[in-house]
């Protein structure tokens, strides 16, 4: 039996051709997760944790996946790795991630896995591309909008649109 699956994943990256980098990234995604449904535009932004590296190119995208929460992780692992990711400094320079932030409605809290995104609610960078696509989907646990988060959101580093 197919199942159909709605997800929201963040897209970024900031080291070679970061839009060559989303791009590749989304090609695999449609090869490999699923059909995308919607996209966001681009933003540029500052780097969030580790800030001492090049600003990031941001994106959110929904997609349909048969998928499991579980299958579809190690499926966006394996395009970063396509792509070239290595993980040598938490939150440290990438040349793309690829986060899944929702799927459907549901609460997943795991070792390996958390979705929601358990920071997304923190970071205009995932928010300002979410709430573009999806702004009145309602966060399963806090139970605002993206668009009321997005407008709660602590963050003040900057969140510019990236016109190529």
């Amino acid at each position: 039996m197919y199942v159909e699956n709605w997800v929201a994943l963040g897209l970024g990256g900031n080291m070679g051709n970061r839009l060559q980098n989303i791009g590749k990234a989304q090609m695999l995604i449609a090869q490999q997760v699923g059909e995308i449904v919607k996209v966001s535009a681009l933003y540029q932004t500052a780097a969030w944790g580790h800030t001492d590296q090049p600003d990031f190119l941001n994106q959110a995208i929904i997609v349909k996946t048969p998928f499991t929460p579980k299958m579809l992780l190690n499926k966006c692992l394996y395009i970063e790795k396509q792509l070239g990711r290595r993980r040598d400094i938490p939150w440290g320079p990438r040349t793309i991630d690829i986060d899944i932030l929702l799927y459907n409605d549901s609460i997943i809290d795991k070792e390996s896995l958390q979705i929601p995104h358990p920071y997304m609610q923190n970071r205009r960078f995932v928010l300002q591309p979410l709430a573009d696509i999806a702004p009145n989907y309602r966060h399963p646990q806090h139970r605002k909008s993206l668009k009321e988060l997005l407008v709660a959101c602590p963050d003040t580093l900057p969140v510019l649109p990236f016109y190529p």
